[in-house]
């Protein structure tokens, strides 16, 4: 028996989550596919560059997807409830996303979030609808999420968990398989490299799940931010790896390997510094004539550091990352010079060596880096 479903209404809930789950559906039937961009880079002669722009969806970023998948999961496996909230532990984008399906179907939902997380994000959740629940420790956040959602009769959605189990990895039009079928027409359709940054782990564990599903020979680079604790979970075989606090780069970075991070499907990894995502951000968006967020400077810096490893090889190919969402999203905090100073990030000469380098000159930025 479901819970929360007496033996007299249990017909009752199910046909209230096969209404929600048909909403969902028709919701994602209503959606266009999101656009795969091209970036002319005429000094990377031979090596193609390529960004799925995952900012337009209806909720404005890569987390639209995740979101969709978690609440199909939650319907069918009976653990979302008419009238119950449902509640996530989120620095933002997937909050807005979830927030955004809540409604949809006619339930609250609260978000715990850090005190720290920026104010368009904030707006975004309540603009769908949603509460906002604030932290000051974010190593908090899991434990506070689960006892709001006990204190409320609601369901935890706990994306940190379910993200690499939600969605279908074999295909069904997820992520990985969209890139393959955009790129079939190109230059070189099977890329030679899929960058991506960590937030769940579930987007990366997908597109390298997805990868060997089709027995193709593109490698996964997962370039993960500077205070997170997925590179030292990679490089030392360590799934208990911890990071002291959160990641100033919103969306990404994790203050502890999270269960759906899947090292054994990803070929390299980087750490890449804070202010080099944030550097790679300004110039990327300069570059597209349209601002970006930090997240898609460290997929960007990711992507620079492999076209260098093709170029010093010798190889051609393509290399495909993701825009997670828009910058318009950090106005008064990455775009914003004065909150830069003051936040002591100082961008101007690793801006400088990426210019250089997408104008055919050396990549003299090194982060650190392993692989298996």
């Amino acid at each position: 028996m479901e819970k929360g479903c007496s033996k007299a209404t249990v017909r009752e809930c199910r046909a209230w989550a096969d209404k929600a789950v048909s909403l969902i559906e028709a919701d994602q039937r209503r959606s266009a596919d999101t656009h795969l961009l091209r970036l002319e880079v005429p000094a990377l002669a031979g090596i193609d560059l390529y960004f799925k722009d995952e900012s337009t969806h209806p909720t404005g970023s890569l987390k639209h997807r995740l979101a969709r998948s978690l609440f199909l999961y939650g319907l069918c496996n009976g653990k979302i409830r008419e009238g119950a909230p449902v509640v996530e532990a989120s620095s933002g984008s997937t909050a807005v996303s979830e927030a955004y399906f809540a409604r949809m179907i006619g339930i609250p939902f609260y978000a715990v979030m850090p005190r720290s997380t920026s104010g368009e994000k904030i707006a975004a959740i309540e603009r769908q609808g949603g509460h906002c629940h604030f932290v000051d420790d974010p190593r908090t956040l899991y434990a506070e999420a689960a006892a709001l959602a006990e204190r409320h009769g609601g369901h935890y959605i706990d994306q940190f968990t379910y993200a690499e189990r939600a969605t279908d990895w074999r295909g069904n039009n997820n992520i990985a398989e969209s890139v393959f079928e955009q790129m079939r027409l190109e230059r070189y359709p099977e890329p030679s490299w899929v960058v991506m940054s960590p937030g769940t782990g579930g987007t990366t564990a997908t597109i390298g799940r997805y990868i060997r599903y089709k027995r193709l020979a593109t490698r996964l680079l997962v370039a993960d931010v500077e205070q997170s604790a997925f590179f030292a979970s990679y490089r030392d075989s360590d799934p208990a790896a911890t990071w002291p606090c959160g990641s100033r780069i919103e969306g990404v970075g994790r203050p502890r390997a999270e269960p759906s991070f899947i090292p054994d499907v990803v070929d390299t990894m980087l750490k890449v510094p804070d202010v080099l995502s944030l550097a790679a951000m300004r110039v990327l968006s300069r570059r597209l004539g349209r601002r970006v967020g930090a997240s898609t400077g460290t997929n960007f810096l990711g992507l620079c550091w492999v076209a260098e490893r093709m170029r010093s090889a010798g190889e051609q190919g393509s290399i495909v990352t993701l825009i997670c969402d828009s910058g318009e999203r950090y106005l008064n905090t990455y775009h914003d010079d004065v909150w830069l100073k003051r936040e002591g990030f100082e961008t101007a000469a690793a801006e400088a060596a990426i210019e250089t380098f997408l104008e055919g000159g050396a990549f003299t930025l090194q982060p650190e880096w392993c692989e298996r």
